[in-house]
């Protein structure tokens, strides 16, 4: 940490008296207005703080913030633990700031009747992260009840209303799809519920462009689901389907679909990736679903968690910004679920 600059640092670069310094930064009597200009600038430049705005950025910083974390019991299957591992990186990242988090699973009944969460209705946290999307009516209601600030993580509404930290999931799933056309696949599928989730929608224009650009023509047959449509559940009595007509590559939304897939490919009779290759999205697959490791797109969790918790801690603390959307980019990880197609 830097030295702090004293009044006597400066006196001695100027060449005068601290008592000197002390008039001129305090407007006292005694010093020409031409020298008071001068030791002010020099002050300025070497960095120089008053005792009194030391001591406020020291108990500013010493104040600890209680952030409540809200996720929908959907996003919290058996399988899907994304949330979980991002919600612990939230938790990090609010320890590293002098922040406590408290995490609230909002039931599915709950959701569905738009009752807002206990954290909210107690008043317990000075700021909210919601992760992964609420629905509607729900995510109205909350929005327009609650009085503290809020950030959404991993996804955003539409207006562009709210800050928001999101993965760049356009871009990736544009570049894992074109990683498929580079391996030699023309005939890409596509996994997930396209208008389930913000993040979903945005990762299927992204393997969308890629077929495009490749002068491909987008075919109904190869978008499959990954969940219930009225639930949004993948967890309970949902199986996925095959295509009657095969592809030789599918680009999923996640690695849980993408896990879930391999599993029934296998079940059908299908070798990965030597008869059909498969990717993902997350980097983040949950084990005993598939023995294969799925070749993937890497969410950057703790840079969308650090994000997330200095907005929040930013808006809390009567920080002034414009309301922003924070894009965080992740990369390709290769594995094993991908072969060249001649």
């Amino acid at each position: 940490m830097a030295k702090a600059v004293k009044m006597a640092d400066i006196a001695k670069v100027m060449g005068v008296s601290t008592v000197t310094v002390s008039k001129a930064l305090s407007d006292q009597k005694g010093v020409s207005e031409a020298l008071r200009v001068k030791i002010k600038k020099q002050a300025e430049e070497m960095g120089y703080k008053p005792a009194s705005v030391i001591y406020q950025e020291r108990a500013k910083a010493s104040v600890s913030y209680n952030i409540g974390v809200v996720v929908s019991e959907r996003f919290l299957d058996k399988y899907d633990t994304f949330y979980w591992k991002l919600y612990q990186e939230v938790a990090t990242a609010a320890v590293q700031n002098g922040c406590f988090t408290m995490l609230e699973v909002l039931q599915a009944e709950d959701e569905e009747a738009c009752v807002l969460p206990k954290l909210v209705q107690e008043k317990k946290p000075d700021g909210l992260i919601i992760m992964g999307h609420l629905l509607k009516d729900c995510l109205v209601k909350l929005m327009e009840t609650v009085e503290i600030p809020v950030v959404f993580l991993d996804f955003c509404n539409k207006t562009g209303e709210c800050d928001a930290v999101l993965s760049n999931s356009y871009f990736g799933m544009y570049v894992m799809t074109n990683y498929l056309f580079d391996m030699g696949h023309r005939d890409i599928a596509f996994v997930g519920n396209v208008l389930a989730t913000e993040s979903i929608t945005d990762r299927y224009f992204g393997y969308m462009k890629s077929l495009y650009e490749h002068g491909i023509e987008a075919s109904p047959d190869w978008i499959l689901l990954d969940r219930d449509p009225e639930t949004g559940r993948a967890d309970k009595g949902f199986q996925m389907e095959l295509p009657e007509r095969m592809p030789t590559a599918f680009v999923c939304n996640n690695d849980v679909a993408a896990a879930t897939l391999v599993r029934k490919l296998e079940q059908a009779g299908y070798r990965v990736p030597e008869d059909v290759s498969v990717v993902g999205y997350d980097n983040y697959q949950p084990p005993g679903l598939c023995d294969v490791r799925i070749t993937t797109y890497e969410v950057d969790m703790p840079e969308m968690a650090k994000h997330a918790v200095q907005k929040t801690i930013h808006k809390i603390s009567g920080g002034v910004s414009k309301q922003s959307v924070t894009i965080v980019n992740g990369r390709i990880v290769y594995k094993e679920s991908v072969a060249r197609h001649f």
